[in-house]
């Protein structure tokens, strides 16, 4: 596994640096398109989605935070680092991932800032590890040798996994016979069930549906290893903060209020809300996983970012031979300039 995290991580390295020579193409206009302060620099933003979900943005949009902001899908995506990666090189205007990922590829040398927290793990809502009931994976031990299915490497999903069989005493060796396989989110349950996995990661809707069906059961959490905590943040190119200050604020404005309305609104009437969004986007897609929505697993208001959700991985990083002792501190990471809770 340590070869397949520095695949990833040199992987990181190219993208960033063709990222980087892109010249900017955006939809944005001349910084001088108007002397007003707080008039929006751009009209739209483009942005990944994510297939039968809402995110708080699309939310946002929904519920008239960001106008007169609008948004541009450009399409789905199913990670992370890709997200990330299509924002460094201009595909789109913002993604977000892991904040370990973010990490790795910031310290590569990619000029980006993460401006909100955007999901995370809690009592409700959370990444599980999952075996078959008959299994006879009962503790960390039993890893070795074994398959789990992860949606992509280098992120949220595998340094849970490393942290846990490094908790349970596993050794780096024992750690390298421990096989990731990189499986859309959405297959993860079948490749299990079907004996292609031994352990697949299941999180949100997804894990609630192949509970329902049973026959599977928790070898651990993300919450058992971190409790409570804010996983993923999304993030602007430094340039594109720089040129385009008023409307980063709008988006993060209208972003953390919809995080807020989610949080305090009835879980019914906010399915509901969601369930509509996804009829009026007309993507080929059906709603039947809002339904399992429960929380915003966010654990700040309006996500704000805290430090120590990038602490906690600059020190994992760190020890674990990627980030160099002292190179990096959270603040060159991220900032709460924009979210208006923070104030």
């Amino acid at each position: 596994m340590k070869v397949t995290r520095l695949s990833i991580y040199t992987l990181l390295l190219i993208l960033v640096l063709f990222g980087c020579s892109a010249e900017s193409s955006s939809t944005a206009a001349e910084n001088d398109k108007g002397s007003d302060e707080n008039k929006l620099e751009v009209d739209t933003l483009r942005y990944s989605g994510s297939a039968g979900q809402v995110t708080f943005w699309e939310l946002a949009e929904d519920l008239g935070y960001l106008d007169p902001l609008k948004l541009e899908w450009t399409g789905n995506s199913t990670s992370g680092p890709e997200n990330i990666q299509a924002t460094v090189s201009n595909s789109i205007d913002f993604g977000g991932a892991f904040n370990g990922a973010i990490i790795k590829l910031k310290e590569a040398g990619a000029p980006i800032t993460s401006v909100i927290g955007y999901y995370g793990s809690d009592e409700q809502t959370f990444n599980g590890y999952y075996v078959l009931e008959d299994s006879p994976i009962k503790e960390a031990k039993d890893l070795i040798g074994k398959k789990i299915g992860v949606n992509t490497l280098g992120a949220h999903h595998e340094f849970a996994i490393i942290e846990y069989l490094r908790r349970e005493g596993l050794t780096e060796k024992e750690i390298d016979e421990v096989s990731l396989v990189v499986i859309p989110p959405a297959s993860g349950e079948q490749a299990l069930r079907t004996g292609q996995l031994d352990v697949t990661t299941l999180g949100g809707v997804l894990q609630d549906k192949a509970l329902e069906r049973g026959g599977i059961r928790p070898l651990f959490k993300d919450t058992d290893l971190f409790g409570s905590f804010t996983a993923g943040s999304l993030v602007f190119r430094d340039d594109f903060i720089k040129k385009n200050p008023n409307t980063v604020a709008k988006f993060v404005e209208g972003t953390a209020k919809a995080i807020e309305w989610a949080r305090n609104t009835p879980v019914e009437e906010v399915r509901e809300r969601m369930k509509t969004i996804i009829e009026k986007r007309n993507r080929n897609e059906d709603a039947e996983l809002i339904p399992y929505w429960k929380s915003v697993g966010i654990e700040s208001e309006g996500g704000q970012i805290l430090e120590k959700e990038f602490q906690v991985w600059i020190d994992w990083l760190e020890n674990d031979g990627f980030l160099q002792k002292g190179t990096l501190s959270p603040n060159e990471v991220f900032t709460n300039e924009f979210n208006p809770y923070s104030k």
